[in-house]
């Protein structure tokens, strides 16, 4: 009982969950169409009955930047579940499981926080939020894409307060770093910084060309996409 209530505690789905689906469960879900064009502040999760599926999503991406999540998943599972997990760590983990009567209203809520068509379901959509969540700018990277018969949707979480770190907090080991600091420093080459989805590959990359950065060097950078600006780095999207 103890091992599953702090499972629960971590990656269930607790009783402001339920709170949140049992109001859009038993009521028509009305789903807002204008456009929101200024920094969202969701750390105040609104229980307004006119906006039950605002709550939830406003939840769901609350929780996903508490629990330190790098991506939330938000898909079709069967015939009859919208399934919400988030990656923590590298790993996914269930959250919680929507009816499948739910899916159009979050999914389209989700595009509207991110300005895509709400009628475009048969294309894939990329876009972008900027939400306030305890005073930090968080930016989410949106990605919807059209399944056989439902969509399904990526956030990615992208908090600038997590990558501008110090090369020797992110956990090179002492015969390592000191060779990595004397290759970034060269004038040409190249260094591939490689693994898998929540690893620390863009941590690596931005902390380094923070700690090159300067007024003396001029810095240019070729990415795919622009995941966090930096001042004074002319930065393309490819």
């Amino acid at each position: 009982e103890d091992i599953d209530k702090a499972l629960d505690e971590v990656f269930g789905v607790t009783d402001e969950w339920d709170q949140v689906i049992g109001k859009i469960e038993n009521m028509p879900v009305t789903v807002l169409k204008e456009e929101e064009k200024e920094t969202a502040d969701i750390s105040a999760i609104t229980e307004s009955e006119e906006a039950p599926v605002i709550a939830l999503v406003n939840l769901v991406i609350l929780r996903a930047v508490k629990e330190r999540a790098s991506d939330i998943h938000i898909e079709p599972f069967g015939e009859d579940t919208l399934k919400v997990r988030y990656r923590i760590d590298g790993i996914l983990h269930d959250v919680m499981s929507l009816p499948r009567n739910l899916q159009l209203a979050v999914i389209s809520r989700i595009k509207i926080m991110s300005d895509l068509d709400i009628a475009e379901r048969r294309l894939p959509q990329d876009g972008r939020i900027q939400v306030n969540v305890g005073g930090r700018k968080i930016n989410i990277r949106v990605s919807i894409l059209p399944a056989v018969t439902r969509e399904s949707a990526v956030l990615r979480i992208l908090d600038p307060s997590s990558i501008l770190l110090e090369l020797d907090s992110l956990g090179f080991s002492p015969d390592i770093l000191p060779n990595f600091l004397s290759l970034i420093k060269k004038p040409n080459g190249i260094i591939l910084v490689t693994g898998p989805t929540g690893s620390g590959k863009t941590t690596t990359l931005y902390t380094t060309l923070n700690l090159l950065n300067s007024t003396e060097k001029k810095i240019m950078t070729i990415e795919d996409p622009v995941e966090y600006r930096l001042k004074g780095i002319s930065q393309v999207q490819a």
